[in-house]
């Protein structure tokens, strides 16, 4: 028996296209089996029947960069610069997770979990820190919910990266130089890659090229046994980007392309024209995190640059400590604040793009949009909220007008969350 959801409008396919009255046939195992524009002709007396009447059902958001595991330091940092909030080394985030108990942590990674499912978030990919042990601990936080995780792990070991530690062989005082990864921490990286879907590293500034070439060997040799996603932060400061320059000799996309090969990178908010130029000739995936970007005074993404050179871009909204993971207030922000700082304008659709189809291809999700074969992760919003009555355009609406509040129901592999049905 499968469920039917008629007399919808709804956003159809990797396109976004409106359609003002369709159906969406959904299987028991939560595939959408069949969706069509028109009136649903019943000819299966079995099935059960939704009548959707005054509901626009769209693809649910896939929140594609979170530190959820810092959910428990909301907004104590929230006068520090990005190095003093969230460096690897000695970021008060650091402090924070040390200190914390593990059950502490867990309790608020699944209020943060039950929180994006209410926005109608319905994946996330997290960068997780402490290793093998911090894998499992966000994994048992989210035990039971139906919201997809895409798990990148992380392991403890920085280095201080000089032009030094690149041209010699060893020191001054003839000491060789610490350059790689220990075989204690890359057997913990393996570990990582059992239990996660990838790595997910923190910055090319703290490592090193040589332990940045283990990370793309550590995933090459993986392959025989899954594919593995490899994400980094990269240029999400201007002090990043010149220390760089100043201590390598390149700029960090040039160093994380040529040694790292990622399939993601993180931020790109103040990259250079000529590394906007190197990333446009690979497939890297990049994911943008605006508001978070705003918050830490770093700066806004190039995004309607980068669209032009046809980048796929994804929507994150970064650590929790820092900005709630709400996927609508960060395509507002992102939508206005871009037409403030860019000569180019994004449209609305464009940007709703990022939130669903493009987050979700990154992270190879087969979710993302409705189209025959996917799996029914949508949102119900009602079209007669006081927010958004009368619809001229849907694609602005949701993007700048639509908020939790108009949400209806919220589905994760065809069936409703928990207190999300649709009324």
């Amino acid at each position: 028996m499968s469920l039917v959801i008629k007399n919808v409008s709804l956003l159809l396919g990797k396109d976004l296209s409106f359609i003002d009255r369709g159906f969406v046939e959904i299987r028991k195992d939560g595939i959408i089996k069949k969706v069509k524009a028109g009136n649903y002709n019943n000819d299966c007396t079995q099935n059960n029947v939704i009548n959707a009447e005054g509901f626009l059902i769209i693809p649910g958001f896939i929140n594609a960069h979170t530190h959820i595991g810092d959910s428990i330091g909301k907004d104590v940092t929230v006068d520090l610069g990005l190095d003093a909030s969230v460096h690897p080394i000695f970021g008060m985030k650091r402090k924070i997770l040390e200190e914390s108990k593990p059950n502490h942590l867990k309790t608020f990674i699944r209020s943060s979990a039950l929180s994006m499912m209410k926005k109608g978030i319905v994946a996330f990919a997290d960068f997780r820190e402490g290793g093998p042990e911090g894998v499992k601990l966000l994994k048992d936080a989210i035990s039971g919910l139906p919201i997809k995780c895409i798990i990148l792990g992380r392991i403890e070991q920085y280095f201080k990266p000089t032009i030094t530690t690149i041209k010699n062989k060893g020191t001054s005082n003839g000491k060789r130089s610490n350059k790689k990864l220990s075989s204690r921490m890359l057997r913990a990286a393996s570990d990582v890659l059992e239990i996660a879907e990838g790595l997910g590293i923190s910055g090319a500034n703290e490592n090193t090229d040589e332990s940045l070439q283990q990370y793309r060997e550590l995933i090459q040799n993986n392959k025989g046994k899954k594919e593995s996603l490899i994400a980094i932060h990269a240029g999400e400061s201007k002090e990043a980007v010149e220390f760089s320059k100043s201590k390598m000799g390149k700029t960090e996309i040039e160093r994380i392309i040529h040694y790292l090969e990622p399939n993601i990178m993180v931020h790109m908010t103040n990259v250079t024209e000529d590394d906007i130029s190197l990333v446009s000739k690979k497939r890297i995936g990049i994911i943008v995190c605006p508001r978070a970007n705003g918050m830490l005074g770093v700066g806004i993404p190039k995004v309607a640059r980068m669209l032009h050179l046809g980048f796929k871009i994804g929507i994150g909204t970064d650590n929790v400590m820092i900005n709630s993971p709400d996927i609508f207030r960060e395509m507002d922000y992102l939508w206005k604040v871009s037409r403030a700082t860019e000569s180019q304008f994004i449209n609305a659709k464009d940007i709703l793009k990022m939130a669903t189809v493009n987050g979700a291809e990154i992270l190879r999700l087969n979710s993302g949009y409705i189209e025959n074969g996917r799996l029914a992760d949508i949102m119900f919003i009602d079209k007669n909220h006081l927010d958004l009555y009368p619809i001229h355009n849907p694609y602005a609406s949701i993007v700048h007008r639509a908020n939790q509040n108009s949400i209806s129901g919220v589905m994760i592999n065809g069936k409703f969350v928990d207190g999300m049905e649709l009324l």
